[in-house]
């Protein structure tokens, strides 16, 4: 019987439940690679989905531990699966190589009876494969002339250095290349899912609510499990990230040091992407940070990337080599603009209703449309779904002209651009608001300014539609029937 997210009692992953599903029910032997950012939950799934499965035996990398100490911690989660009765180290010594530790593993799983499933879940790989350790190399040895040929073993290995676990591993030229039979890339809720999550907790929320927490942790659920019901969102938000004990306060630093080898030149790059909301130039970023980082530039904006922190687009009507970055990551966004004063002593927050202070605010109003327009752009296979665009091939990009010094033309910034394959192009205006949001006289000249702007300079051989994304709705009114050709809403978000 196919295990459902309903015998499992979790929210979402109904893609990673239906490939698990497939892994399990094969006839052969499996090589899973399973990835993801840090608290995303991947440890959790695979051991809600298989940790019941006949042998289970699930070894966590130390992190900075040394091989002893890695190889040791293996030996005594092996002995606790196939010899859970007899003391540790009483049959086995100490392995001194992996290749030792996995002739051990590789004789007790022969003697498996072939309809019980073996399963070896390789957690935090990375951290188990310290330098000169030879980790991979066996992997690969073991695979090819044992494990390949048992047909209920399934060797599960998982990492949130996305780069690493895809460079070594599912992108590997070496000898792994081609061994992993499938991937799984674990990625954050979207805001449906989010909602689900927290409904499922006993909070009380509505799809502002959710919206509203989205923008400042992102979908990670060990962070909105950390979420208290019983009280208010901007309680919740004061608790957790303006309070010194609260799980969010120091949480960046902690992020990257337990993500990547030189934490500090990567929070350097994302700090001076944040810098510049509508994007950064490679060429600017270069200037701004490559001196420090070094020769592994290109390879620390890979790993960024990789993580699902930083996004690289193309501005429209750009060539190739014109490329941007830009910070996606919610919770980087906003400890970046809110969080990082407290931290750095530069503010100190005023009492528990601090954070409800700072949403009557404008400089909140100014952030939360900043954050509403990179959550439309985490949720853009929402927005082409409510289009009606899913059978039309479509490209995403941003647009900005700026006038040269000494002009008199305007300025004009499209957030978000779906360039159609059948022969239109859709610019999105995305406003953050509470209310219904009202196009008056002033706005109107504003978008049709951008238009125009953009129908002078880029000269498109398309058909250009404008329309609105909206918070709380738009209201019809005589300006929006004549600007507008479609109005979005955050449930069409959900």
């Amino acid at each position: 019987m196919a295990i459902t997210l309903r015998h499992m009692n979790i929210v979402g992953r109904e893609r990673e439940i239906d490939t698990l599903n497939k892994i399990s029910s094969s006839n052969q032997a499996e090589f899973v690679v399973i990835y993801g950012r840090r608290r995303i939950g991947k440890t959790f799934l695979v051991q809600k989905f298989f940790a019941q499965k006949s042998v289970y035996l699930e070894c966590t990398g130390i992190k900075d531990g040394s091989l002893k100490e890695q190889l040791t911690h293996f030996m005594e989660v092996f002995i606790k699966v196939f010899y859970p009765n007899i003391p540790i180290n009483s049959i086995f010594a100490p392995p001194k190589t992996w290749q030792e530790a996995f002739k051990i593993l590789t004789s007790e799983i022969k003697k498996i009876p072939t309809e019980n499933q073996v399963i070896v879940f390789l957690d935090e790989l990375p951290w188990l494969a310290t330098p000169r350790s030879e980790l991979l190399q066996n992997l690969d040895y073991f695979w090819n002339t044992e494990w390949s040929k048992i047909p209920n073993f399934k060797l599960i290995v998982c990492g949130s250095a996305a780069s690493w676990m895809k460079n070594n591993l599912i992108n590997a030229k070496g000898g792994l290349h081609n061994r992993v039979t499938r991937t799984l890339l674990l990625e954050p809720f979207n805001l449906a899912e989010t909602k689900l999550y927290l409904k499922k907790k006993k909070m009380k929320i509505s799809n502002k609510d959710a919206l509203d927490l989205y923008m400042v942790m992102g979908g990670v659920p060990y962070y909105l499990n950390h979420l208290d019901p019983s009280r208010s969102i901007a309680q919740n938000i004061t608790n957790l990230c303006f309070k010194k004990d609260g799980l969010l306060y120091n949480e960046f630093p902690k992020l990257f040091r337990s993500l990547f080898d030189q934490p500090e030149l990567s929070m350097k790059i994302v700090k001076a992407i944040a810098a510049k909301t509508y994007g950064i130039s490679l060429a600017e970023l270069i200037k701004k940070t490559a001196k420090s980082v070094g020769g592994r530039f290109q390879e620390k904006l890979d790993e960024l990337e990789a993580a699902g922190f930083i996004q690289k687009f193309l501005p429209y009507g750009r060539k190739k080599r014109d490329h941007f970055y830009r910070l996606i990551d919610p919770y980087c966004l906003f400890y970046l603009t809110w969080i990082v004063e407290f931290v750095e002593g530069s503010s100190i927050p005023y009492g528990v209703d601090y954070w409800s202070g700072l949403l009557q605010s404008g400089r909140w109003n100014n952030w939360a449309g900043y954050a509403f327009e990179n959550t439309c752009l985490l949720h853009v296979d929402k927005i082409i779904k409510a289009l009606g665009l899913e059978g039309i091939g479509c490209r995403i990009s941003r647009w900005r002209h700026v006038p040269s010094v000494g002009s008199k033309e305007l300025g004009a910034e499209i957030d978000l651009i779906i360039d159609r394959d059948d022969g239109a192009i859709t610019l999105c205006e995305v406003k953050y608001s509470i209310q219904p949001f009202i196009i008056d006289k002033a706005y109107a000249k504003i978008l049709a300014n951008k238009i125009e702007v953009f129908e002078r300079h880029l000269k498109p051989a398309k058909t250009v539609f404008l329309i609105m994304i909206t918070t709380g709705g738009l209201k019809k009114n005589l300006w929006s029937e004549d600007l507008i050709s479609k109005s979005l809403e955050l449930k069409d978000l959900f």
